[in-house]
């Protein structure tokens, strides 16, 4: 009867397996609102009790999806590097929401960008001209 119950509970758990799994998120579609470059200051060492800093430049992003705004952060590898030209305002992108704090961005161009996210904002309605009020008789 032990046996019986083993291959039960087994079977049970090899049918509901695939079931575990979760679904990657998807692409979806969203642009580009605005893009700055900015930059911190990071304390190197210090020399006589005199910090000896250096810039590091980072982009701030905003994106928007649907009726969300998301203020991300783009960190290059290289101080050289720079953001893609192609990614202006206005732009239509690609997004995808890995968690919480991060997003995956592809371009125009293909290219793929992860992004961290700071804050997730209501977007404002959109500002379109006053639609005439049908004449009533």
């Amino acid at each position: 009867m032990k046996r019986f119950w083993a291959i039960a509970v087994l079977l049970v758990a090899l049918v509901s397996l695939p079931n575990l799994q979760a679904a990657e998120k998807q692409y979806a579609a969203g642009r580009i609102v605005n893009v700055e470059k900015k930059s911190r200051e990071r304390v190197l060492y210090y020399l006589v009790n005199t910090p000896v800093t250096q810039d590091d430049p980072y982009y701030e992003v905003l994106l928007q999806q649907d009726n969300w705004r998301y203020l991300s952060e783009y960190t290059p590898r290289h101080a050289a590097d720079s953001f893609p030209d192609d990614w202006k305002p206005s732009t239509e992108v690609q997004m995808k929401l890995a968690d919480k704090h991060h997003m995956f961005v592809k371009g125009p161009g293909g290219l793929e960008l992860q992004l961290t996210v700071v804050k997730r904002i209501p977007a404002p309605p959109e500002m379109d001209a006053p639609k005439a009020a049908p004449v009533q008789k």
